[in-house]
């Protein structure tokens, strides 16, 4: 069951939106590799913006995660792609439909 989650947005450069949205995809198999992330979805809202959008079982998870490949590499590359620093906010999930 998953319990907590992690709602990102991320606001890409002018001129680097495809360069995020390339990065995001590209990081698909690192959340493969994190048994504690349950679901793992990156997004385009816009022509520059963007989200992440994660779900795990519990506190231990989700902080794994944020200390894990995918937060480090988002943050070596956020100031040559992002035009403001990622908003990552902590969320509590009340429903979930897996599948």
């Amino acid at each position: 069951m998953v319990k907590v989650a992690l709602l990102a947005r991320l606001v890409a450069k002018p001129g680097k939106e495809e360069e995020v949205a390339s990065f995001l995809a590209s990081a698909l198999p690192l959340a493969q590799n994190e048994p504690g992330t349950i679901v793992w979805f990156a997004l385009r809202l816009s022509k520059n913006e963007f989200g992440i959008f994660d779900a795990f079982p519990d506190d231990r998870a989700r902080k794994a995660h944020l200390e894990g490949p995918i937060a480090a590499a988002l943050m070596a590359k956020a100031g040559e792609l992002l035009a403001e620093p990622p908003k990552i906010d902590p969320v509590d999930l009340l429903a979930a439909k897996l599948s």
